[in-house]
């Protein structure tokens, strides 16, 4: 049996991102990807053209069904919405103890809000605490603590201002930045600084959410977080370089680019 790997997040029905994304990644790992649906999107390579929360209850119901019969051993968080989905989500990872990466999406590639800004002080308070690793880009760290990075030299400020929060390791993406794709993983001790070229791909769309199912899928194999979140940095940054054309916008990462090299 392959190590199991639930995602808790919402559907993108362009399939670049979201549960799409996280159920790729996850089999190009070679874990066995299951998933609990928050949300509904209607998503292409332009935009959010609409998204629909699912019921607290419906989201509670997927979850026991998978975890008491199934059984994980690593859950991913992505697109929770509102602050009653997030206390729930947490509450329930609280209560799996298996290692937790925690992807705080707040913003779409294009800019749309997917998390309520009533849900901001529960994804604090409630859903960073139970989290192995966090892994917010810069535009999340300033959603959540107020740091704004504008250099790699303030990556480890926003880094200490996320771990106050209570997540084990955080890991802050440093891709908006000029130069090389740049993120540090620290969990308030040691310190990795991982680097990878810039490739001149436009077609980014998925990459949170990939590179968050990447790092629980490594977790689930055993990986200390430090080699996990390593391998999951190499792989994103291929699926980033073969990124493709999808319709009229922004075009997905390729997870499956391991199979066509």
């Amino acid at each position: 049996m392959p190590p199991r790997v639930l995602t808790v997040a919402g559907s993108d029905s362009g399939g670049g991102a979201g549960i799409q994304a996280d159920l790729k990644t996850m089999l190009a790992l070679g874990v066995h990807g299951m998933s609990v649906l928050t949300a509904v999107t209607a998503q292409n390579s332009l935009g959010v053209q609409g998204a629909w929360e699912l019921p607290v209850e419906a989201v509670l119901a997927q979850y026991r069904s998978v975890v008491d019969d199934i059984g994980v051993q690593a859950v991913k968080t992505g697109m929770l919405a509102s602050a009653e989905l997030v206390e729930a989500v947490a509450e329930l990872i609280a209560a799996t103890n298996v290692p937790t990466v925690v992807d705080p999406v707040g913003v779409s590639k294009h800019g749309d809000p997917l998390l309520a800004a009533s849900a901001l002080d529960s994804v604090r308070t409630k859903l960073l605490p139970v989290a192995t690793v966090a892994t917010p880009n810069l535009d999340e760290v300033a959603q959540l603590t107020g740091v704004r990075v504008e250099s790699e030299g303030q990556l480890r400020e926003a880094a200490a201002a996320v771990l106050t929060y209570g997540p084990q390791w955080a890991l802050i993406k440093g891709g908006h930045l000029p130069g090389e794709a740049v993120d540090l993983l620290t969990d308030g001790s040691e310190e990795h600084w991982l680097r990878a070229p810039r490739h001149d791909n436009r077609h980014t769309h998925g990459t949170g959410c990939t590179l968050a199912s990447a790092i629980a899928s490594g977790l689930a194999k055993g990986e200390s977080v430090p080699e996990a979140v390593t391998a999951a940095k190499a792989y994103v940054t291929g699926a980033i370089a073969a990124g493709f054309a999808l319709g009229g916008g922004i075009g997905p990462v390729d997870h499956g680019w391991r199979f066509r090299t």
